[in-house]
């Protein structure tokens, strides 16, 4: 259907008549701004045609001031109501940027790559089908930086998740997985949605920051988080030496203790990725949380239509001045 948005301006459509009522012609002659100068000349043009056109050129801008009107009154086509996705959870992702992500035990496509990338490409995945939620992003090394507040725009928290690298933060390879919580739960504890969930990735320990690991879970706890974590890392790695090939555990550091503890205390869970197929895996299956209900929300899709009258308007306006010209050189 059609609306507009300002239907209070067609109050103006009578006000040439009220000026030509209360005004004298002298006076509107004077107004520079209200006067239209070649209606006199069709009025007092002589010749065998002046009594034959003498009302056109008055029809014609007066249709020309309706129209002008219409187009200020902001026309608009109302389209059927969609139905807008809403979820009601705020969704915070903490990403790992530290120094050991950059350890190339995963493969992507047939090709080797560091734990961020791979983290990176599956997450964006993720990312993409998180519609009706709010999703955030959150970079930790040696400190924790907000790098996406909450927010409906997934490709931009996409984009700059994919926009990220080793050290971002700073250059120090430390960890503050604690400081990263922290973060998480004050820019989640205003909210009044009943699900909070934050999804931390890291292939550490807790070796920096302020707040512990556990005493953040705890905070998280009591502002009703639920934390899922993440280990990353495979458990076993053959590198080339001096002494011939050699299994290592690249995963070392990782703390799985703490995780399983953080994600204990907040009613959330811990996963475990080796490869990228299990990170894959995990990521599927915290795509099935379930929406917590909210009322349904609808727009109408809004297309503007003002330019029409708007350029019809100035077509007549064109014709008149052009015909202006002409009875001059009548």
């Amino acid at each position: 259907m059609i609306n507009f948005a300002w239907p209070w301006l067609f109050l103006a459509l009578p006000l040439p008549l009220l000026l030509r009522h209360f005004m004298s012609q002298q006076s509107i002659t004077e107004q520079a701004a209200l006067k239209v100068p070649f209606l006199e000349d069709f009025t007092h043009s002589e010749g065998r045609f002046a009594s034959q056109n003498r009302r056109w050129p008055l029809l014609v801008a007066s249709i020309a001031w309706v129209l002008l009107v219409i187009a200020c009154s902001r026309p608009q086509w109302l389209g059927e109501p969609i139905e807008q996705a809403m979820s009601g959870r705020d969704l915070m992702l903490a990403v790992d940027v530290s120094g050991s992500m950059e350890q190339k035990d995963f493969e992507l496509s047939g090709r080797q790559v560091n734990r961020l990338t791979a983290t990176k490409q599956i997450a964006s995945e993720f990312i993409r089908r998180r519609a009706g939620d709010r999703v955030g992003l959150i970079l930790f090394g040696t400190t924790a930086y907000l790098q996406v507040p909450l927010t409906f725009d997934r490709k931009t928290v996409e984009t700059l998740l994919k926009e990220s690298f080793i050290g971002i933060t700073d250059d120090n390879p430390s960890t503050s997985i604690g400081d990263a919580i922290g973060l998480a739960i004050k820019r989640l504890k205003g909210d009044s949605l009943e699900s909070r969930v934050l999804i931390l990735l890291t292939d550490g320990a807790n070796t920096a920051g302020v707040v512990t690991p556990l005493k953040a879970a705890q905070l998280a706890a009591d502002h009703q988080l639920k934390i899922y974590t993440i280990g990353i890392g495979a458990d076993e790695m053959v590198i080339k030496s001096l002494f011939g090939n050699q299994k290592v555990n690249p995963s070392r550091d990782l703390d799985e203790v703490t995780l399983k503890k953080i994600a204990q205390k907040t009613g959330g869970r811990y996963f475990r990725a080796r490869n990228s197929e299990e990170l894959e895996e995990i990521y599927q299956l915290l795509d099935e949380l379930e929406p917590v209900e909210k009322d349904k929300q609808y727009f109408h899709p809004m297309t503007a239509l003002y330019p029409w009258p708007l350029g019809l308007a100035l077509l007549l306006t064109a014709i008149l001045a052009i015909s202006r010209l002409n009875w001059r050189r009548l």
